[in-house]
């Protein structure tokens, strides 16, 4: 009998050693191994000048930009002992997530040092679970605007020595300036320092490019308040009257239901609105406004740097052809253009089972085509009217504004959602009542 050939060698997996500004001295003697048993030694220019010269292996510095160089850096040393250096825990906005996308969990051994993050609410004495952490590292300031509440503690992770004075300036274009500042350098290191102020007066030079930001957001006098629920004030956006009202917006995200990491498509974004306070309601949520008028779609751009959310994608095109090549939707807004050929169809056929589906219009021709629809695929058709009150002579009555049709729906393998079987036998009974 031939003897099958043996199993190739199951590489090593890959040490992630976790350092802080501490270097060699504040490593456990778990990590100090890995990384002295080394023969590859990968990491920032920084982290691998905190080695001592016993950690002989080959010093390998990241490439800029980084994540796609990962792959590649891996494979070049395929079969080699790799220890990687990450700031703190390599876990945690670390370059832990794109060696796990790589490796997978199996292939890495990944040894934690405490987070500038932790170091930084034992300096503060502020309970890690009550504050929010938001990351300007590689990413846009404007996102810290989605996070600024009266009374909240923020914690941003600096992406230089300047990131102080640009959330300084932030705070206070968006009437944040009494807040506390307080910029946390070295944590854990000889070298530890911090410095205070407010937003207001915020007039520090630039200190160490290695810093943590604790921010004790406090809202100026006549700031308005934007709470973290859908339905902001209409003055809140830019728009050019082609927005969707804030109580028939807080109906429209009730309907859409929005979940951690989904993505929306918002169809005739029209000012942004649905699409931004989408993204507004978990920072992993994500969206895709396609607006076809380029102007439209640069104050869709606008409004989601200025309301926190600058992540939104805004798609400058009309629907369905611009909807051609975007990755799959796990819910669908359309605010306009439903009479045009092909758009729902486009939209339904992109949902996946469980998709969901929302339609406002004020118009009798789209209403005329989401009552088709409702009856293919039933879901849920309501009428939705909204009233101010207004000044009358000396007196105060109601001002109606159009009423707004509604069509949400759920898709399922079938085709119909679960809300048409219900309303399929309501329609039955009712037969069966004009027989009798």
């Amino acid at each position: 009998m031939t003897p099958e050939p043996a199993a190739p060698p199951v590489p090593p997996p890959v040490s992630v050693v976790g350092i802080g500004a501490d270097g060699w001295s504040g490593l456990p003697d778990a990590s100090r191994s890995a990384l002295v048993g080394a023969q590859v030694l990968i990491g920032g220019e920084r982290q691998l000048g905190l080695l001592p010269s016993q950690c002989a292996g080959r010093r390998v510095a990241w490439p800029s930009p980084l994540r796609p160089a990962v792959p590649g850096l891996l494979a070049a040393h395929a079969g080699s002992r790799i220890a990687v250096l990450a700031s703190g825990d390599p876990m945690f906005y670390g370059i832990g997530r794109a060696l796990t996308e790589v490796l997978g969990a199996d292939g890495l051994r990944v040894l934690p040092h405490p987070s500038s993050v932790s170091y930084a609410c034992a300096r503060l004495c502020w309970p890690l679970e009550d504050t929010e952490v938001v990351t300007l590292v590689g990413r846009p300031a404007a996102r810290l605007a989605a996070a600024l509440h009266d009374g909240r503690r923020l914690l941003v992770l600096s992406a230089d020595a300047g990131t102080p004075a640009v959330v300084a300036a932030l705070l206070r274009e968006h009437g944040f300036g009494p807040s506390t500042l307080r910029v946390l350098e070295q944590l854990g290191g000889e070298s530890e320092a911090s410095t205070d102020g407010t937003a207001d007066t915020w007039a520090h030079p630039p200190g160490d490019p290695l810093n943590v930001l604790a921010v004790e957001c406090r809202r100026a006098p006549g700031t308005p308040h934007l709470g973290a629920a859908p339905g902001l004030p209409d003055d809140a956006y830019e728009h050019d009257g082609q927005l969707t009202k804030r109580h028939i917006r807080a109906a429209t995200l009730g309907a859409l239901a929005p979940a951690p990491g989904e993505l929306l498509w918002d169809v005739g974004g029209g000012s942004g609105s649905v699409a931004i306070e989408w993204m507004r309601v978990h920072p992993s949520c994500r969206a895709i406004s396609v607006e076809r008028d380029p102007v439209r779609a640069e104050r869709i751009t606008r409004n989601a740097g200025r309301l926190g959310v600058p992540a939104l994608r805004v798609v400058s095109g009309g629907a369905p052809d611009g909807l051609a090549g975007l990755p799959v939707p796990d819910a669908v807004f359309i605010g306009g253009g439903l009479t045009v050929p092909g758009l729902l169809d486009a939209c339904w056929e992109a949902l996946p089972d469980g998709g969901r589906l929302v339609a406002n219009t004020v118009t009798l021709e789209s209403e005329a085509v989401l009552t088709e629809w409702y009856r293919r695929h039933g879901g849920e058709l309501v009428r939705l009217a909204v009233a101010h009150a207004v000044p009358v002579g000396g007196f105060t009555g109601w001002r109606q504004a159009m009423p707004v049709t509604q069509w949400s729906v759920r898709k399922t393998s079938a085709g119909t959602s679960a809300g048409s079987a219900a309303h399929t036998r309501t329609e039955n009974s009712g037969h069966s009542g004009d027989n009798r």
